[in-house]
């Protein structure tokens, strides 16, 4: 590495102790750097091997927990209702006794997120509200997953599969791995960004720049 000619005038200008703890803050710096850029590698890793490779399903979960998503209205938004929609095939099939809609609203005077669901479902579906319960305080994929495991502890439920999209499935089960949940997570099995190379490209990004920073507050948490 070719150092600015600037530079070198200010090394030699400088004391030894200064000179050798500019140089140490420096290698540290870059150190630093190396591994944020790793870990956003690997996340990135992960975020596409999650969504690539499908996880075996248990046999017998007891409940499905729908991750939220927008919501316009008394209507799930696209993506939410192919999470709704998955959820629903999986008690149909019944690998799952229960489905728990997830999602509060960013707006007061509006439905949540999981109240929406759960009108869709039973109004196309016809679930039974019995088999329903519902998580309406959060606003985040963190908090979906924080509300619910005290849902679990309050219905002695244990065993869950988390239904979202492909590439947030990484995040997701990172989370909950992180509260202690037993979770396995599943895709839906279509996406609003299939065949959007672009758009599913930002996506994936994000997600890796998200687990990433969700693996650093984590780290940074239990120091």
């Amino acid at each position: 590495m070719i150092m600015p000619l600037k530079y070198k005038n200010f090394l030699l200008e400088t004391p030894i102790f200064m000179r050798k703890l500019i140089k140490l803050i420096l290698k540290l710096f870059g150190l630093v750097l190396l591994a944020g850029v790793l870990l956003v590698v690997f996340s990135a890793w992960q975020v596409y091997d999650y969504a690539q490779h499908k996880r075996p399903l248990p046999e017998q979960a007891d409940a499905v927990v729908v991750l939220g998503a927008a919501a316009y209205g008394n209507n799930p938004s696209p993506v939410f209702r192919e999470r709704i929609n998955y959820g629903i095939e999986l008690y149909r099939q019944k690998k799952v006794k229960k489905i728990i809609f997830t999602g509060g609203t960013p707006v007061a005077g509006y439905p949540t997120e999981a109240e929406v669901a759960q009108r869709y479902a039973r109004q196309k579906f016809r679930i039974s509200q019995k088999d329903i319960i519902l998580e309406n305080e959060s606003n985040n994929t963190y908090d979906n997953l924080r509300y619910t495991r005290t849902l679990l502890r309050l219905n002695h439920l244990q065993r869950v599969i988390v239904v979202s999209d492909p590439d947030h499935l990484a995040r997701a089960q990172a989370m909950a791995d992180a509260l202690g949940i037993d979770a396995t997570v599943a895709a839906t099995p279509t996406s609003l960004y299939y065949g959007q190379r672009k758009k599913r490209l930002q996506f994936m990004l994000q997600e890796a720049l998200s687990l990433s920073y969700f693996r650093l507050a984590t780290l940074f948490q239990a120091a």
